[in-house]
């Protein structure tokens, strides 16, 4: 089974930079995306026409947030949100439940320049921790998305220079430790060791040409899953987004 996780940053736009040819040249079993700022009424049409189930869960405010999953696997049941509507308004979670496991889509908060969002995006994590605690109960889980945080120095190009900076806080690489400690593992971490390799890019100064980047994009199972992780990827190379794409692959 392949799995693909890709935050868009738009997901209009992303389709007029060419990812339809991309999803049909790698053809997953599963799609999850976020940050898409569409609506129902403003899907591209072009999805539509992929052979995928689609699964829309937009925010209160247009062309704001908000994530999509497409399935070709029947899901049992399909959820949005966490149960709290301080969050739920932005469209930042949905779950697919499938006959072996749950998929949690995300879109983790950005804690914005100057930290304005700093104390909403830890709140965010600690709810969204609880709410990953009791699925895990009945199946193990696949959780994917924009963590919005490079967890330790490995995984930002300019450590030093980030220390005060939304998404490389102590506060918020903390609370992804925190996550991570409770029995969830970081897939791609599991698999490779190595330094410059990142899943977001500024679009200022030539950035991604540089790979001056962050790993902020993050594959997360339940350690009962690990061993039916056969890899997990970034897809460095595929435009289309400032964000590249990531791939997981189950046995």
């Amino acid at each position: 089974m392949k799995i693909l996780s890709w935050n868009v940053n738009g997901l209009r736009a992303a389709v007029k930079n060419g990812i339809i040819d991309f999803l049909k040249n790698e053809d997953p079993d599963i799609i999850l995306f976020q940050e898409v700022k569409v609506d129902k009424l403003t899907i591209p049409e072009e999805l539509h026409h992929l052979n995928y189930k689609i699964y829309l869960n937009s925010a209160d405010k247009k062309g704001y947030s908000g994530t999509m999953a497409l399935s070709k696997i029947d899901v049992d049941e399909y959820i949005e949100g966490i149960g709290d509507q301080t969050y739920d308004s932005e469209g930042r979670v949905q779950l697919l439940e499938f006959k072996d496991f749950y998929a949690i889509n995300a879109y983790f908060p950005n804690s914005q320049r100057g930290l304005t969002r700093l104390d909403f995006k830890l709140d965010f994590n600690k709810k969204f921790l609880e709410y990953t605690e009791k699925l895990r109960r009945e199946k193990p889980l696949v959780i994917t998305g924009d963590f919005n945080v490079a967890h330790e120095e490995i995984d930002i190009a300019r450590p030093k220079g980030n220390e005060h900076n939304a998404g490389f806080t102590i506060e918020e690489r903390n609370s992804m430790t925190d996550i991570l400690s409770h029995g969830y593992i970081d897939t791609y971490r599991y698999f490779h060791k190595d330094p410059n390799h990142y899943s977001w890019w500024s679009y200022r100064f030539n950035a991604r040409e540089k790979n001056i980047g962050w790993r902020i994009d993050y594959f997360v199972v339940t350690g009962d899953l690990i061993n039916n992780v056969k890899d997990s990827v970034i897809l460095e190379n595929i435009r289309g987004s400032d964000h590249a794409p990531l791939e997981l692959i189950l046995k």
